[in-house]
Parts: structure tokens; C-alpha cells; sequence
């Protein structure tokens, strides 16, 4: 599937089960973009080391590879104390100095509030309280990296993306149109895809299957995946990732299957 789109074709850095450097091994002929999922807590990390930096950009240079950067997901951007705001941008910081010298496609970053916070059981001060922190966040995180702020791409997730759209636009991000969340969620792909496409630097890509997300594109409504791509086709651009965001080999292997029969 390497360089067969009008955008750059991937998948996560956990497809085979190894550590990252084997998997960019395994998938440089066959991906054009790979997803880094990164995290760091204390119990666990598997933040490259300088060695395996090194390694992960000669790979990238050798093979026209790049790079898109899912930053944690223990980062709560909305969180509505400051101390944890300046946690989760920190967090986020770290990773973006670490794959400073990587060829990056996009950062993904989520909008949330809290670890098991449900967004939608909101009141309407909440969501206010919400946005306010989603935004301080944001300012804080802008001030302290060079980083465009159109390289981050701001994740929909399992409440309705309108609600901080205004700061995606506010602050110049991009967004991270995950179309299984869309699905899994009960969300009107269709009018997600009119309305930000055009902002959208990366597609996240997943079947559901047995009442779970992020399985392969064979478990995804194929009216739904050629809805996609006819709109991929109608406004190409290379720069653009569509990530199968999937966990396993036998996953990756049916997934570029269904994805053969949409090259034109």
C-alpha cells in the first residue's frame, strides 16, 4: 500500500508484538506514515531512547517514511484544576522535544477533562468550565514550543466536536478525524467529513467489532469506508495520513486487504 494514495497511507507503531524500532522494521515497505503511540507513567514508559531516536529517523530517511505523534492519552487538556493543566502540557512538551528531529506528519492530541470523565453528562457551566480550561491549555502549551500550531491535531472523541471547535479554530490546530470513533459512537460521518475535512491532517481508520473499536477496516461499513475515500479522492493532498489505527498483524493484513480494492 506504500505510495499507492493521494495521501500518506499508516498504522500504529503496535502491530507486531515487539517494541517500536522492530515494528518501523516491519512495516517501512509497506506504510508511508507510522503512528508513534507513546505514553510514561511510573509504573511503565516506552519512550525511545537517543539511540533508538536516531534509528527511528535513519529509517525515515531510508524508506520516505514520516512520522505521526499520538501524544499521551493521561494528558487531560480540559481538566479544571491548573496544576493538572500544567501536567498534561508538560507531558505533552516532553514528547515533542524527544521526536524533535523525526520527520513528523502531525501531532494528535485529545480534549479531555479527567480520566473516566464523561463529557456529554455535562451542564451547560460545566462545559463552560470545559472549554475555558481546554483553552488555557492550549495558550500554555503554544507559548512553550515552536511547533505549528497547524501540526496539532485535535482528536474527535465521544462528544460532539462542535463543542471545541472554537479553540481548534481559536489557536489554528488541525483536527484528527477518527472515523471509527464517528461510527462507534453514533455520530453522522457524513456531515463530519463536510464539515472538517478540509482541516483534517489525519483520518484515524477502525472497524467495530463485538461492541469494540479499533479492530480491522473488514469489521467497517464499506458505505462508510467508500464515502471516505471518494472524498479523499475529490480533495487529495499528500501531506494528509489516513492511519489504520489497529493493534495486530492479522488486523493490518486484512485491513490493507480491503484497502487493495480501493486504489484507483
Amino acid at each position: 500500500m506504500k505510495n499507492r494514495f493521494p495521501f500518506r497511507f499508516g498504522t500504529t507503531s503496535y502491530i507486531i508484538a515487539a517494541d517500536i524500532i522492530p515494528n518501523v522494521e516491519y512495516l517501512k515497505d509497506k506504510v508511508d506514515d507510522i503512528e508513534l503511540v507513546l505514553f510514561e507513567s511510573d509504573e511503565f514508559s516506552n519512550l525511545p531512547s537517543a539511540a533508538d531516536m536516531q534509528r527511528l529517523a535513519a529509517l525515515a530517511g531510508e524508506h520516505d517514511l514520516t512520522y505521526s505523534v499520538h501524544l499521551p492519552l493521561d494528558v487531560y487538556m480540559g481538566h479544571p484544576l491548573r496544576e493538572e493543566r500544567e501536567r498534561s502540557a508538560g507531558k505533552c512538551l516532553r514528547i515533542m522535544e524527544l521526536t524533535e528531529t523525526l520527520p513528523k506528519s502531525a501531532y494528535v492530541l485529545h480534549f479531555e477533562a479527567g480520566a473516566g470523565v464523561d463529557i456529554n453528562g455535562f451542564s451547560e457551566a460545566e462545559r463552560e468550565t470545559f472549554i475555558d480550561a481546554v483553552d488555557d491549555s492550549s495558550r500554555m502549551l503554544l507559548d512553550r514550543t515552536a511547533v505549528q500550531p497547524s501540526m496539532i491535531c485535535v482528536e474527535n472523541l465521544n462528544y460532539p466536536f462542535e463543542l471545541v471547535m472554537p479553540v481548534v479554530e481559536e489557536y489554528g490546530f488541525s483536527v484528527t478525524l477518527d472515523v471509527g470513533h464517528l461510527e462507534y459512537y453514533g455520530f453522522p460521518t457524513e456531515a463530519y467529513l463536510q464539515s472538517y475535512l478540509s482541516r483534517a491532517g489525519v483520518l484515524h481508520m477502525h472497524g467495530t467489532r463485538e461492541g469494540k473499536d479499533h479492530n480491522s477496516l473488514s469489521f467497517m461499513n464499506p458505505r462508510v469506508l467508500d464515502m471516505v475515500m471518494q472524498a479523499l479522492y475529490e480533495d487529495p493532498r499528500r501531506d494528509r495520513v489516513f492511519t489504520l489505527e489497529i493493534f495486530s498483524e492479522e488486523d493490518f493484513a486484512s485491513s490493507s486487504r480491503v484497502m487493495e480494492s480501493r486504489v484507483r
